[in-house]
């Protein structure tokens, strides 16, 4: 099956452009057909290669995705016209897409969780694993209903993370502009002025004044120097499992954001293994498809080490604690899920538990982030300012009236 671009008219008459697969050109016309469209014009295109990762499809497209097909199957639709309702009201040209090949092929005789493996860039291994064993239970539309809260959720806590990294990227973007500003056109424009009140200036002076020519006659390195640092750390950690493991430990013990990333990781472990083990999927299943939605090395390869000594007989709280990577609650939770049989109910309460106290070290982590930006933008400014009016200070101070 091939990509094609084509232009194609739907019934208002309006032009409508974009990508679509098919076998060959009468099966895309047929496809666009059961879109509601006439195909105009079509080519054979190549599928766009992108090196820094590709543009997945929106949560927020995901999520209503999840709610209308939840409606609709409780209103007993059936799942095709289900499908066929999304699509047409689906204004993203991808995802509309996404929905016109799940429902041709469906149409062509496959499950929904079958077709929706077919978009692992849409739909990842735990969308498709819980919807699955919602049509083994007969429990869609409630397994749809809960991914409809769980994304919800994520885009709650993307929404609360980036407020919480916009403050100090803000802050440390002015501390740097300002510093670059002091030293490649204030300080070296006051340097004569120093030097003639002060013939040998003092140390702290001197390795002021001596940075400041530095930043004034290569000012060009210190935006190449770091942009090509940062460009090969990113690539190392992209492509080497390594570099991977190495920025998701520095990750979990940086101080403030450390303890937070580490409680919205575990909130979403705990909410995932408790969804699927509630809806029928085993535990080593469930270990497994976890590991690839923690997002951090370190918790992944934790995971695959519980994983093999719950294999080899150990229960899940004692594999769990072996890691050394789990804290006393999940630990205790685990134990007492184990105990008495509610494993999903114990792995629920972590989660709501964790749910509850993010948004509480968040705004800690928001609130001791100012003072802390604030005294680093003023001892970055005093060690700036104080060698260079310290001399004119001093020279005001010794003339006699």
């Amino acid at each position: 099956m091939g990509l094609f671009t084509y232009r194609a008219m739907d019934a208002r008459g309006k032009v409508v452009r974009g990508n679509l697969d098919a076998l060959n050109a009468l099966d895309l016309e047929m496809r666009l057909k059961r879109m509601s469209l006439d195909l105009i014009t079509e080519r054979a295109a190549r599928r766009p290669r992108s090196y820094f990762g590709s543009a997945s499809t929106k949560r927020k497209e995901l999520i209503n995705f999840c709610f209308h097909l939840e409606q609709l199957l409780r209103a007993r639709v059936p799942i095709i016209e289900a499908l066929s309702d999304l699509r047409d009201s689906v204004s993203a040209p991808k995802f509309r897409e996404v929905l016109a090949n799940l429902t041709e092929a469906i149409e062509g005789g496959k499950r929904l969780s079958e077709a929706l493996a077919d978009h692992p860039q849409v739909f990842d291994t735990v969308f498709v694993s819980l919807v699955r064993s919602g049509e083994e239970t007969g429990q869609l539309s409630l397994v749809l209903q809960k991914l409809t809260e769980n994304l919800k959720w994520q885009d709650e806590i993307s929404a609360q993370t980036r407020r919480l990294a916009t403050y100090p990227i803000v802050s440390g973007a002015l501390v740097l502009g300002t510093m670059m500003f002091l030293l490649v056109f204030l300080v070296p424009k006051l340097a004569q002025v120093i030097k003639s009140l002060q013939p040998v200036p003092s140390a702290h002076t001197q390795t002021l004044l001596a940075v400041s020519a530095f930043m004034s006659s290569y000012w060009y390195l210190l935006i190449a120097v770091p942009a090509l640092v940062f460009t090969a750390l990113r690539m190392w950690i992209k492509h080497d499992p390594r570099g991977r493991e190495w920025f998701d430990r520095m990750w979990l013990r940086l101080p403030f954001f450390g303890p937070v990333a580490q409680k919205i990781i575990l909130a979403r472990f705990s909410t995932y293994f408790s969804m699927m083990y509630s809806n029928g999927i085993g535990v080593l299943e469930s270990i497994r498809i976890s590991e690839s939605i923690v997002g951090n090395k370190v918790l992944e390869e934790g995971l695959k080490r519980a994983g093999r000594a719950i294999a080899d007989g150990q229960s899940l709280s004692a594999a769990f604690a072996q890691t050394a990577l789990f804290p006393p609650l999940v630990l205790r939770m685990l134990r007492v899920g184990e105990s008495t049989g509610a494993l999903g109910e114990s792995l629920a309460n972590v989660a709501y538990f964790y749910n509850r106290d993010i948004d509480e070290s968040i705004g800690s982590v928001q609130q001791m982030i100012q003072p802390v930006m604030i005294a680093v933008l003023g001892l970055i400014m005093l060690l700036i300012l104080w060698p260079v009016f310290g001399p004119i200070y001093d020279a005001i101070g010794k003339l006699k009236y």
